[in-house]
């Protein structure tokens, strides 16, 4: 079987983005996931995005999103500018304002005219519950002993879920020691994403990410959301801020509680090709 796919990047964090019929969908399982994922034998992404069509009218189109490593996950801030930039490319005259389906719920999406592209991801949730987490209470902090080494974090769900580390140099931070144990650890039954956050001031942070079911990777659209709304609810940062990742910089604005957060970046086609599968 033949698929059409696009490849794509936002902020170097990179997306396979398959517009395939129903029976194709069901043809690529996690084995073929993986290997495709294989940045020597395969094409080579952090994640790949199924398109579906919309099951409301209302919405431009659906999509699925899965890890490297084959696992279905809930949302990815990225792959969701980079879907709406697509789509908005191949039909322009349908407006810039797009509305998505995701895994989570709906998705708004504005493709700008400088050509960023900004999404609504939600209001962050705290509840231990949403991530999930095992906790007793919802904390500002919490403590997590990771081989011996105690490890103070944030926890917060975008619609997936997200551990946030303050540190004092992303430059030097223990990314891959700490990243995989935490990833796995026991109070994440669904594993979470890994964020190391280090804070330049009110209005900018660097963020170095270890993804869920993928390693370290040049940028995470939802960890940079959750960097900043933990950020943002200790009172360290502002509504606005400015997010500098390995890949590129992102801009993220939550009023605070009650509110909704948007990401903004840029979003680029790399090649489009066909495979075989």
């Amino acid at each position: 079987m033949r698929i059409e796919f696009t490849k794509m990047q936002g902020l170097g964090n990179d997306f396979v983005v398959f517009d395939a019929p129903r029976a194709a969908a069901a043809a690529i399982d996690p084995d073929t996931i993986r290997a495709l994922a294989d940045r020597h034998l395969g094409v080579g992404f952090d994640q790949a995005l199924m398109l579906e069509a919309a099951r409301d009218p209302a919405h431009r189109a659906s999509y699925r999103i899965f890890n490297a490593d084959g696992s279905e996950v809930e949302q990815c801030g990225n792959g969701a500018r980079c879907v709406a930039a697509l789509l908005y490319a191949k039909a322009p005259a349908l407006g810039r304002e797009l509305s998505l389906e995701s895994p989570q719920g709906t998705v708004r999406a504005r493709v700008r005219p400088d050509g960023l592209v900004s999404v609504d991801m939600g209001e962050p949730d705290f509840d231990p519950r949403s991530l999930p987490m095992d906790a007793p209470v919802e904390a500002m902090r919490y403590s997590l002993d990771v081989e011996g080494e105690m490890v103070e974090y944030g926890a917060v769900s975008m619609g997936n879920p997200h551990v946030v580390l303050e540190v004092a140099d992303v430059s030097s931070a223990p990314i891959e020691r700490l990243g995989p144990h935490i990833e796995r650890h026991r109070r994440f039954p669904r594993r979470t994403n890994v964020g190391f956050m280090q804070i330049m001031n009110p209005g900018h942070i660097r963020l170095r990410v270890f993804e869920r079911g993928v390693g370290e990777t040049l940028a995470c659209g939802t960890a940079a959301c959750a960097a900043a709304a933990v950020g943002r609810r200790r009172g360290f940062l502002n509504a606005d801020v400015r997010v500098d990742l390995p890949g590129g910089t992102a801009h993220v604005s939550w009023p605070g509680p009650g509110e909704h957060l948007w990401l903004t970046g840029p979003a680029a086609t790399v090649f489009t090709g066909i495979i075989d599968i």
